[in-house]
């Protein structure tokens, strides 16, 4: 177990449209996963993807498969 505090971020291509969600890849290592969050409501719930299955949303996301997603 880690005590490590997540360090969250918002993708530096979000148009701060409302609709965004924060990530703390800073966990990957150490936990082996990837917080994510709504970035409207910052004490909410959080889910926790594994960093392998993080990663490859990222990728097919970058490689335009983003709409079978």
């Amino acid at each position: 177990m880690t005590t490590e505090a997540p360090q969250w971020f918002t993708s530096s291509y979000s148009s701060n449209g409302g609709q965004c969600i924060e990530v703390a890849t800073n966990l990957a290592a150490s936990c082996g996963l990837v917080p994510v969050r709504d970035t409207k409501n910052p004490t909410g719930p959080v889910l926790d993807f594994p960093a392998t299955s993080f990663a490859s949303f990222v990728t097919s996301v970058k490689g335009g498969e983003s709409s079978n997603v």
